[in-house]
């Protein structure tokens, strides 16, 4: 007989729906959004921010250039499209647990999180990452 106080699925604690739209975003999601968003900002960082390297002579981006490149547009782009532009090609959404607007610190908090990593790699039992607990969010599929 199984435990009633286990949850059968990520995100029945939070009133999320075991699969489709609404449902927690799972890794393989996660991931596809983060490798697109760091491509992005390596692309940018690339792009504006090169500096030629002293012992290969090839140029490369600047890794200060690119990190603040990544952590702005998480910054900017959660609270006002619901997701990085890697969330919303995956088909994730980050949403407030308790509804609503995400607002803007929620994003600042999950993005200096994120920089952390170890946070985005502790999970609770609905799959949310320390840096959404801390921020009251979850990545949702569209």
């Amino acid at each position: 007989m199984p435990d009633a106080t286990l949850p059968s699925h990520p995100g029945e604690r939070l009133g999320l729906p075991a699969t489709g739209p609404g449902s927690i975003g799972r890794f393989g999601r996660r991931l596809g959004a983060l490798a697109i968003d760091l491509a992005c900002a390596a692309l940018i960082g690339y792009a504006f921010f090169h500096h030629v390297d002293a012992v290969t002579g090839m140029p490369v981006a600047d890794p200060l250039a690119t990190n603040i490149v990544f952590a702005l547009v998480q910054i900017v782009f959660i609270p006002t499209i619901g997701g990085s532009p890697g969330h919303r090609l995956v088909g994730l959404r980050l949403v407030r647990v308790q509804g609503g607007w995400v607002g803007l610190w929620r994003p600042i908090v999950r993005t200096a999180l994120l920089f952390l990593i170890v946070p985005a790699l502790i999970w609770d039992a609905d799959q949310r990452g320390l840096h959404d607990k801390a921020a009251g969010t979850a990545l949702v599929r569209t």
